[in-house]
This record gives C-alpha cells, sequence and structure tokens, in this order.
C-alpha cells in the first residue's frame, strides 16, 4: 500500500515554490545484490551510503562499532560487510533516527546481539506500521552511548520529517548525523525532503527544530540521505524550509492550495506532490 500527499496549487504556485519530486525508498526492478559504498568521514567514523536507502553512521571504538541507521533488510549482509572492511570489533548499538525502513529495515537481524535505541513516538510509529525490528529502549528527550571511552549523543528537537526524528552527536568529533530532517540534495531530485504526515511530521514545526540541532558545536554532517555536508547546508535547508511553511500557511489560508490524505502509509514507496 502507498499513502499520497497533494497540496494542490496554481500553476504560477508552483513555479514560486519549485516541486518536490517523487520520491520512492524502495525502487521496482532492482537486480543483483545491494552495492553499498563506504567512505571516511573523520577519525574512526564512516559513512554507508547506496541502494536509494538511508546513510548509515558507522562509529568504531575500541569495545564495539555503534551504527547510525541500518538501510534496508536486504542490505543487511552488505552493511555487515562493510563495516568489516574497517574493523573486527561486533556491532554493539544501533541509533535509529527515526522509523522508515531504509534507516530500520536491517533491525531485527541486529536485535539478537545488538541494543536498538530510538525515540518513543518512532517506535510507535513502527509498531503502528507493524514494522519488525522493534527497539527494547526508547527516550523521550535525549540519551548517550557510552563505548571504548567515546560518547555517541542522540537528541529529540520536535517534528519533522516525523514525529520521532532524532539528531545523532558526536561531540569528539564535531559531526552529526541527521537522517531525514535534513537531506542534502538539489531541489527536484531523489532526495527532496519528505513529509510523512501520517507518522506526525509538521512542515511548520521542521524548521524549529533544525534551529534546535544547529545550536550544536558541529562542523561535518552526515545527512539521511544524499553526500556529507557542513553546517551551513542544514542552515540553508532550515530558511528553505520556513520558506516554503510561511508561503504554503499563507496560500492554504488565502484559499490558493487545498490538501488531500490519500490510502495509507507505506515505508516502502511514498509520492509526495507540491
Amino acid at each position: 500500500m502507498s499513502r499520497t500527499v497533494v497540496i494542490r496549487c496554481s500553476a504560477g504556485v508552483l513555479a514560486l515554490l519549485g516541486a518536490w519530486a517523487a520520491y520512492t525508498q524502495n525502487p521496482q526492478g532492482k537486480q543483483g545484490p545491494p552495492q553499498l559504498n563506504l567512505s571516511k568521514v573523520k577519525d574512526n567514523l564512516y559513512m554507508i551510503e547506496g541502494d536509494a536507502s538511508g546513510n548509515v553512521g558507522v562509529f568504531v571504538t575500541s569495545e564495539g562499532v555503534i551504527l547510525v541507521d541500518d538501510k534496508f533488510e536486504r542490505d543487511f549482509d552488505a552493511v555487515m560487510a562493510q563495516v568489516k572492511s574497517v574493523t573486527a570489533q561486533p556491532v554493539k548499538y544501533v541509533l535509529n533516527t527515526h522509523q522508515h525502513g531504509d534507516h530500520t529495515g536491517s533491525n531485527a537481524k541486529l536485535l539478537p546481539t545488538a541494543e536498538i535505541i530510538a525515540h518513543k513516538n518512532a517506535r510507535a510509529n513502527m509498531e503502528k506500521s507493524k514494522q519488525p525490528g522493534l527497539m527494547r529502549i526508547v527516550f523521550s528527550e535525549e540519551t548517550s552511548v557510552f563505548l571504548g571511552g567515546q560518547e555517541v549523543r542522540a537528541r529529540y528537537y520536535g517534528r519533522g520529517h516525523t514525529n520521532g526524528d532524532v539528531v545523532i552527536y558526536f561531540p569528539a568529533l564535531r559531526t552529526v548525523h541527521t537522517g531525514d530532517l535534513f537531506v542534502n540534495s538539489a531541489p527536484g531530485d531523489k532526495h527532496d525532503p519528505v513529509v510523512d504526515y501520517n507518522a506526525g511530521a509538521s512542515v511548520g514545526d521542521w524548521p524549529g527544530t533544525l534551529d534546535g540541532a544547529l545550536a550544536l558545536d558541529f562542523d561535518t554532517v552526515i545527512p539521511g540521505h544524499g553526500p556529507l555536508g557542513k553546517k551551513e547546508d542544514v542552515a540553508r535547508f532550515r530558511d528553505n524550509m520556513r520558506t516554503l511553511a510561511t508561503r504554503m500557511t499563507g496560500m492554504v489560508r488565502d484559499g490558493k492550495c487545498r490538501t488531500k490524505v490519500e490510502s495509507s502509509y507505506s515505508h516502502q514507496s511514498r509520492k509526495f506532490l507540491f
């Protein structure tokens, strides 16, 4: 099943706002094993990307590995192979940035040997959607994982892409993983931001949520999708979201747009037209 959120506006309004293109998390007709790439971010922090799914953060410590997200279930073996290419340490913790299947799909395969942590709303959304791999540990505002003398923090700043998005912070490396609160892409490409209203998303709250994240001391960003970014990229994205929210609110108020929600949400296929 799929869910479509449509905001219908005049052609002139669409030109003003720009188009948010169709976004598909689970492309059809995929052949062969997933093709994933690993790149070094800083020191013992790496990023795994590919397979049209969320970017994975890999933080290596002397006592084990902390993953941020884990892609689709079909990516599990390829993700583990990439981890093993840089360390023999086992995965001890997985921090989920939110509930979507391209970020949590390998949870079920990791649960027997690793602890998975997410915001309480993300778990509730997974439970509602009957997704596998429910985590045993959740938090409301902030939590930290200490492993091998290193600290990784997870912080909830409010609604945005969903109502359970968290930012993962590596304070010693001045780096964050934003999940889909920030996607690093050009307007109109396949990684345009997606607003999952069925999971409590809010275009209006999104800029303020990013304000909270931007208060952190960081210079490097692992986005939910797309290449590595910088703090100024997140600030620019925040500004664009604020402009979008303001203009959409005005157009709805003036009767220039109307919204329609169809069908039910699927973490495998989503389409949002603006």
